[in-house]
């Protein structure tokens, strides 16, 4: 049987074809992406289950982000070796396995090898999607394509945590990992029917396998220092060693795919200035993306006391609007200059992290909803226009390279990110905890008061005389912790909103660039 090209595909679908091709990207996007953020509200079940602190928990959630990191430079390869429709169903029939040993995982060591391969398959098909829709819209409409494929990344974070939620509440975590099935066998079938297909080449392209073991063990050294730092010691000869390692394999990487004849990252598309200012651009809105979606499940269950399933509908209307807000700022951005629009969406983010910080126990519902919903308005601004901007400066043939380069570098941002910001978490909430501690003493007349009262609570209560000093005390660290823990987050959200603010550096490099691309072709005009 010949292959189906695209001009096969259209020829043989009409027009409709550009849909039939895009909703089969995303059906497989949003399958992987849900079985992302599912787990997201899960972690503290995880925890419970398997008796591991946060850090543990982390290295769960960043081995996938690491993994789909990697499998994003692997992704190009395989497109290029077996085609766009074998190694979307590749990746998919992976996902699947990765699902059933996620769900099974008696320990944290199987479930993280699960997680991980989940992580490989969403790296392959999210750049596959991506080039894919990119190419079966005609030019003027590149913006608005980008628009609609990034409904397929924000509608399931939408409903993944609520659905995740719902699981874990009736059921168990555990089932979180059949969620996917239904939409990951449907994405196999249509992605046989309406994906292209090539033959296979003569000679298959050489793979560098050096150059993607320095990146694995780069990502695996780094995340391992960042998620065992704190339990180790940071300047333990452990910790040094992966931080090393992951220093030294990175910076390896990068020199090798300079001169490499087949690299992973094809360093041609970074001599386009308006290509690596967008994909520098994702790198901060990617740190800021993942970071929000792993500390709000955190900060509504550990400080507000959430269910599962609240903190789920908490992610809901923001993960909605983006249905619209997408392909309306990706049609906008086929005739808006996209430095303006990634500007108001930096800044946006930055005002929205800013009321973050802010937020504490007593915050209500639905203005973290609002808060929420504004962060996700930062998302709709960048993130389709970024892409967009990114593959709309690179010739045709570099397309399919360029949206694994942009993805990433998006990805390794918010995977090195969210660690760093967890790092930050727990180093300030002990911080936090010993200056509040220092404080409570017996000079301290409110702390004098609030010690008595409990010593009369607990006789009222008819606990025994001989454990009342103890149980207000105890009761007392109980209160410390909280606070700690609070400020904690506000600082963490506070980083974030810096974060942002850094960010609009490549936003007025990209803005240069894009200007005097302009002017190059009125020139040649």
């Amino acid at each position: 049987m010949p292959p189906d090209s695209l001009e096969t595909l259209f020829d043989r679908y009409g027009p409709a074809y550009k849909w039939l091709a895009t909703v089969t990207c995303l059906v497989g996007i949003m399958t992987m992406t849900l079985g992302a953020t599912t787990v997201n509200v899960a972690f503290p079940a995880i925890m419970g289950t398997f008796g591991i602190g946060r850090d543990q928990a982390q290295l769960i959630s960043t081995g996938y982000f690491a993994a789909q990191t990697a499998g994003m430079l692997l992704s190009a390869w395989l497109v290029l070796s077996f085609g766009e429709r074998r190694s979307f169903s590749l990746a998919v029939v992976a996902f699947l396995v990765g699902s059933a040993m996620s769900g099974l995982a008696q320990n944290t060591e199987s479930l993280l090898l699960g997680r991980i391969l989940q992580g490989l398959s969403a790296g392959i098909v999210q750049p596959l999607g991506m080039a894919v829709t990119f190419k079966v819209f005609p030019r003027d409409q590149k913006g608005f394509s980008m628009g609609i494929f990034a409904m397929g990344n924000v509608l399931a974070p939408a409903l993944g945590p609520t659905l995740g939620g719902i699981a874990i509440d009736l059921l168990s975590w555990r089932y979180i990992f059949l969620l996917t099935l239904p939409t990951a066998f449907l994405a196999l079938i249509v992605g046989n029917l309406f994906l292209p297909s090539r033959a296979m080449p003569k000679k298959i392209p050489r793979f560098d396998f050096l150059g993607f073991g320095m990146l694995s063990v780069s990502l695996a050294g780094l995340l391992l220092g960042f998620s065992y730092g704190a339990r180790l010691g940071w300047t333990s000869s452990e910790i040094l060693a992966l931080f090393g390692a992951g220093i030294g394999c990175g910076t390896a990487f990068v020199l090798r795919q300079i001169y490499a004849e087949d690299p992973l990252v094809n360093m041609r598309v970074f001599a386009n200035a308006q290509f690596s200012a967008a994909a520098s651009i994702g790198f901060f809105t990617g740190a800021a993306m993942f970071s929000s979606f792993f500390l709000m499940p955190l900060f509504t269950q550990q400080i507000q006391h959430f269910s599962a399933i609240d903190a789920g509908l908490l992610m809901v209307p923001a993960g909605l609007s983006l249905i619209i807000l997408f392909p309306l700022v990706g049609r906008l951005s086929d005739f808006v200059p996209a430095y303006l629009m990634i500007c108001v969406g930096m800044v946006i983010f930055a005002i929205a992290f800013f009321y973050l910080s802010t937020a504490d126990v007593n915050t209500p519902f639905w203005t973290l909803v609002w808060f929420t919903l504004i962060v996700r308005m930062g998302v709709a601004c960048t993130r389709s226009v970024v892409n967009s901007e990114a593959l709309k400066s690179l010739p045709t043939e570099l397309v399919t390279q360029g949206s694994s380069t942009v993805n990433f570098v998006r990805q390794l941002g918010g995977t090195l990110g969210t660690n760093c910001l967890v790092v930050f978490l727990e180093l300030r909430i002990p911080f936090h905890g010993e200056a509040f501690a220092a404080m409570q003493t017996g000079a301290r007349e409110t702390t004098r008061e609030m010690h008595t009262r409990l010593e009369q609570l607990l006789g009222e209560a008819g606990v025994a005389e001989a454990v009342h000093d103890f149980g207000a005390f105890h009761y007392l660290g109980e209160v410390i912790y909280a606070q700690a823990s609070t400020l904690g987050f506000q600082d963490a959200y506070f980083i974030l909103a810096l974060f942002a603010v850094v960010g609009l550096i490549p936003v007025w490099i990209l803005a240069r660039a894009s200007k005097g691309s302009r002017a190059a072709e009125q020139d040649l005009i």
